[in-house]
């Protein structure tokens, strides 16, 4: 590769931190993920043969690749799309688009979508992203025919949840998405939007300001699995869909019919592990359909935001650990904690071994609820937070 090494370090900054691949290196993961055929599972079969050196794996010849794991005619794809791919070419190109890249080596990579077996290799991404855009994530999507009571409930549910500083994952699409990332920029909070075309590639082109106030605004961020190039073909978005779950916690959907793309990303979420919630709709209307098959199936029914906070146990949110730093802890609630851990304990049995009056620990632990300290687990029996 052509260059002094400065020049190599400021790239390699721009790129990716200071402790990560090698840019020679790096350039070729990226070429990797131009190549079709070339999937999560078949990249870590070159990974595991060529011992992590992908610019080795990059030049193998047709009887290194079918060694490494791939049969012939994947071989054979790869070495012909080979041919017409530059890695360098592909740095420089990234470059003039400010696009930072991410790999399963970065630590900064999304650690609830590391965990996947088919998580992408190489993620594009265009803006900021930031600890809570990794940890405290929610996917809203639903459907592109939004009717009044759909934008309602998802402007509800978004503006309370990034009044939490949950991060709102969603696909750039009308309706549901639109208004899901709208409303997170609205109420100062972040968005993240997942594109199923590269990233110089922004559909549908109605959201294309959309995108562009993502990333000016400095509270969000475009992410693509596809490299530069690639069109929204209707192949790629059941791709988007999959990381628009694996990057999130959970998925709410707001408002979908019976047949719906939010459905897909909802059964991607249930193959991955998350949690699916759905806002309960009128048995007369067609858009909620999908939503209430959803909650037949055994989705969580959810009426407000504190539904999925508890069924998600992210209490500790950042505005309730404000309102501790508010209110310190007194007396009662010292005695208080010092009794909860996390085995629930009944109220009558906390009123006993605290030798405080009854109506004192009862007003105190309606308080720590509030602070988030405490959770009530039911029965009026107290678990620490």
């Amino acid at each position: 590769m052509e260059g002094n090494k400065e020049q190599d370090q400021n790239r390699q900054a721009h790129y990716y931190p200071s402790d990560s691949l090698p840019l020679e290196q790096l350039m070729h993961w990226i070429a990797f993920s131009r190549v079709m055929g070339i999937g999560p599972v078949r990249f870590r079969r070159l990974q595991d043969h060529f011992e992590s050196d992908m610019r080795r794996a990059w030049r193998a010849t047709r009887t290194e690749l079918v060694e490494a794991g791939l049969d012939e005619k994947v071989s054979e794809k790869f070495i012909y799309q080979r041919a017409k791919i530059e890695p360098e070419l592909e740095l420089e190109r990234l470059e003039k688009r400010r696009i930072r890249v991410l790999t399963w080596q970065d630590e900064d990579y999304p650690p609830l979508l590391n965990q996947l077996e088919y998580a992408p290799p190489v993620l594009y991404i265009y803006g900021q992203l930031n600890d809570d855009d990794r940890q405290c994530t929610l996917g809203i999507v639903g459907t592109r025919r939004m009717t009044s009571y759909g934008r309602q409930v998802t402007e509800r549910f978004t503006g309370d949840l990034v009044k939490g500083q949950v991060t709102i994952i969603s696909g750039l699409a009308l309706g549901v998405d639109t208004v899901a990332h709208s409303t997170a920029l609205d109420e100062g909070g972040r968005t993240i939007a997942v594109l199923a075309s590269g990233l110089d590639t922004i559909y549908p082109p109605p959201n294309r300001s959309l995108a562009k106030r993502i990333v000016e605004s400095g509270q969000g961020a475009l992410i693509s699995a596809f490299p530069l190039g690639v069109r929204p073909d209707a192949g790629n978005f059941p791709a988007r869909n999959h990381l628009i779950a694996g990057l999130s916690l959970g998925i709410l959907i707001t408002e979908a019919p019976a047949r719906s793309g939010a459905l897909i990303t909802a059964n991607s979420a249930l193959q991955q592990g998350r949690e699916i919630f759905g806002v309960p709709h009128s048995i007369f209307s067609p858009g909620g359909e999908g939503v209430n098959k959803l909650l037949q199936e055994g989705a969580h029914l959810v009426t407000n935001v504190k539904d999925i906070i508890e069924r998600l146990n992210i209490h500790m949110l950042p505005q309730q650990i404000e309102v501790k730093k508010a209110l310190p802890a007194n007396a009662e609630e010292e005695v208080l904690l010092a009794l909860l851990s996390q085995e629930p304990r009944h109220i009558d049995e906390i009123i006993r071994e605290s030798d405080l009056p009854a109506n004192n620990v009862t007003a105190t632990l309606t308080i720590m609820q509030l602070k988030g300290m405490v959770k009530d687990m039911g029965g009026m029996s107290y678990i620490i937070l």
